[in-house]
């Protein structure tokens, strides 16, 4: 193995196994609880830089597979969105870790855009205008936005992602290349549901039913948001054209992989439980988007007994 691989090696396993220090549990809303989650962001950080990424030649079919999915758009404004939210949320923090912390998981959103951008620019893949993005006026509201958003997000791509692996929907290049990427997202959203955590609790107790009812709207806006209501409301043609919804584009667009929608659960489940189980258990996990598609799966697998032939 080359001296280059052996430190790419390195470096993906550093991504993905992490354990603070100690054996005593972490109480939530704790300065202890604060370090966890901020040094496991910190420290699992990878220094790839999405200039020198190599991308794989295509042959045409696999370039036309890529070049037709309907996520490209809104994933490259997803990402740039995320990075103004992230980091205009930063500025407001004082805590010098956790402001730290957040202004990476910030660059880390943009070098998300700007893998994309490279990888559309590689295969020719032509996007429509983007917006100007800017940092919001309720930044906190604007930084649980994004925040939750990946947990629905990354909970589906990660399915995605494996089942296109499997299909070979995705040559088995373009899936490494790519993989450092969906690793972080899940860093992301362990790092932003012990954030969510710690400062409800760190809240004094009469502003906690507050902050309770803004996580709800959040959630409410996301599931509005998921079902098309908004869609086309702000006259935004690109957003018309790919849905905000992009993890259902891409579904559909990997269908040809004959998966029914239980077995597409299993997989999304199964996925989101390997890319953070190397990371401390005593870190809370997301629980809200697994334990729905959880009970929607037992759901089905119940109703498919009950319709089977006798």
């Amino acid at each position: 193995m080359r001296a280059d691989d052996t430190a790419i090696e390195a470096a993906d396993r550093a991504a993905r196994e992490w354990t603070a220090s100690g054996d005593d549990p972490i109480p939530l809303g704790s300065d202890g609880h604060k370090v966890a989650f901020c040094r496991m962001l910190l420290e699992t950080h990878n220094r790839y830089k999405p200039a020198v990424i190599d991308w794989p030649a295509l042959d045409p079919e696999a370039r036309d597979r890529l070049v037709t999915l309907p996520i490209w758009d809104i994933a490259v404004q997803t990402e740039g969105k995320a990075r103004e939210r992230v980091l205009g949320y930063a500025e407001t923090v004082t805590d010098p870790l956790l402001r730290q912390a957040i202004e990476l998981d910030g660059f880390e959103e943009g070098r998300h855009k700007e893998v994309l951008s490279n990888l559309v620019a590689a295969y020719g893949i032509r996007l429509a205008p983007e917006p100007e993005y800017r940092r919001p006026r309720d930044r906190e509201w604007a930084f649980m936005v994004t925040g939750f958003s990946e947990c629905i997000d990354s909970f589906f791509a990660f399915g995605l992602f494996a089942l296109a692996k499997r299909s070979g929907f995705f040559p088995t290049a373009l899936v490494d290349t790519f993989e450092p990427v969906m690793q972080e997202e899940g860093r992301h959203i362990l790092f932003f549901v012990n954030w969510a955590a710690w400062h409800r609790r760190r809240l004094p107790v009469w502003r906690r039913p507050w902050f309770a009812l803004r996580v709800a709207a959040v959630w409410a806006f996301l599931v509005w948001e998921r079902l098309g209501i908004a869609r086309g409301i702000g006259g935004d043609e690109a957003a018309k054209g790919q849905d905000n919804n992009f993890t259902m584009n891409g579904s559909k667009a990997i269908g040809n992989a004959k998966v029914s929608i239980t077995e597409l659960l299993e997989i999304c489940l199964g996925e989101n439980e390997r890319r953070l189980e190397g990371y401390d258990p005593r870190l809370l996990r997301p629980r809200l988007v697994p334990g729905v598609m959880r009970f929607v799966h037992r759901l089905l697998r119940w109703r498919r007994t009950i319709m089977a032939p006798a």
